[in-house]
């Protein structure tokens, strides 16, 4: 099953596959699959042509942005921070935690894998 250009698990729960397309959490894809009359444990495998074009229709007339646009307005909120040189915008731009977290030891997520010296030693190549 396709929707928006995005593939949906086949054996997931409908309420859990929906929530594969960016911008539509567990809260959302309960309440598009309530309103088009639709049980939240149907598998996409099974659902019909009717329930996918029920779903598509309530998603494109819901009025809230998903996928593309979502990723363009989140890009441009954090592109503002970093041109009006916020602290919040410096915090994106050094790829560090942007809410305050602590930075000495966790903050891996954002920073990457450690980065070690190793031995000091450099390797003798052997000619």
């Amino acid at each position: 099953m396709r929707i928006l250009g995005i593939t949906l698990p086949d054996n997931k729960r409908m309420d859990i596959a929906l929530t594969t397309i960016y911008g539509i959490g567990r809260p959302r894809a309960k309440t598009i699959l309530a309103e088009a009359k639709i049980d939240a444990a149907l598998k996409p495998k099974d659902a019909t042509v009717e329930n996918e074009n029920a779903i598509r229709a309530i998603i494109e007339k819901g009025g809230f942005k998903i996928e593309g646009e979502l990723r363009r307005e989140k890009a441009a909120h954090i592109k503002r921070l970093k041109d009006i040189k916020s602290y919040r915008g410096s915090r994106h731009a050094h790829h560090l935690p942007v809410r305050g977290q602590r930075t000495k030891t966790n903050a891996r997520t954002l920073k990457g894998p450690k980065k070690t010296m190793g031995s000091g030693r450099r390797k003798v190549e052997k000619t």
